[in-house]
Order: structure tokens, then sequence, then C-alpha cells
């Protein structure tokens, strides 16, 4: 029954629902696979200074973004409709592991690193900015395709 469903939506759509996997043979780790992670997308939150670059993942892959505060003032990064566009393995607060449902933001009071790692899900284009600016670079595309 479950064969001829999967086979009834493909036959629908003429192919895969979804972007392929960054590899071939996911093996046993399935998603999580070593040949399944994308660069590490890093951004940086300092009064007055860039968040970051747009960045174009790959729908299925794995990723980590890096979130590092200089301390210079009390921000944050918000983003709900990118927080909803992926899957969230877990965030990484000082050898702390967090495994949320879903987040709208982070925000640093002091100086410090939040390691987020993912797997890119809904394709489109996605904003994560810092709550309250307006100037372009206080805000990073992240496409997904």
């Amino acid at each position: 029954m479950k064969k001829r469903l999967i086979a009834a939506v493909l036959a629908c759509f003429g192919g895969p629902l979804a972007a392929a996997p960054l590899c071939d043979d996911l093996g046993f780790a399935g998603l999580l696979a070593k040949c399944n992670r994308g660069d590490t997308i890093e951004l940086t939150l300092a009064s007055g200074q860039p968040l970051g670059e747009d960045v174009v993942l790959q729908s299925g892959a794995y990723y980590k973004l890096q979130i590092t505060a200089d301390g210079s003032a009390e921000l944050a990064v918000s983003g709900p409709d990118f927080f909803r566009a992926i899957w969230m393995n877990e965030i990484v607060i000082n050898k702390i592991e967090i495994r949320p449902m879903a987040i709208d933001s982070i925000e640093f009071d002091k100086a410090g690193v939040a390691e987020l790692s993912f797997i890119a899900i809904k394709p489109g284009t996605h904003v994560l900015r810092i709550p309250g600016s307006s100037g372009e670079s206080q805000r990073v595309n992240i496409s997904i395709q």
C-alpha cells in the first residue's frame, strides 16, 4: 500500500518532490552523514558591523550556523521564517546541547558563541536580521534550493 501511494505521488509530480542531498550514499547516519554536510555559515553580532554574507543552501543537506557575539551591545538574531524552514538538530551554547522544537530568535547579552546544526528543508529565500535594524548590512538572506 505504501509503495503504491509513493508511486502515485511521484507519477503526479513527475519526479522527486525535494532536491537531492549532497551525496548519493548516505549510509547508516542518513541525512546527518558526513558527506551530506555543507560549509559552516558564520554570522557576527557586533555593534555597527555587518551581520554576514548572503548564503545559498541545498534542501536536504546538513549545515552548521555559528553565531559569534563580541559583547559590544545586547544584540539578537531573529528569523522565524528561516527557523521554520529547517529541521533543527541542536543548539550548542557553552558546551550545553539544546534540542528545541522551534525558535524565533537568539539574543546575546554578553560575548559568546552559539552553534546551530540543522537540515535545510523548505525552499525559498529567508531572512535572518538584527531586530529593530533597517540597514541592509544588518540582515542575511538565506536561500534554500
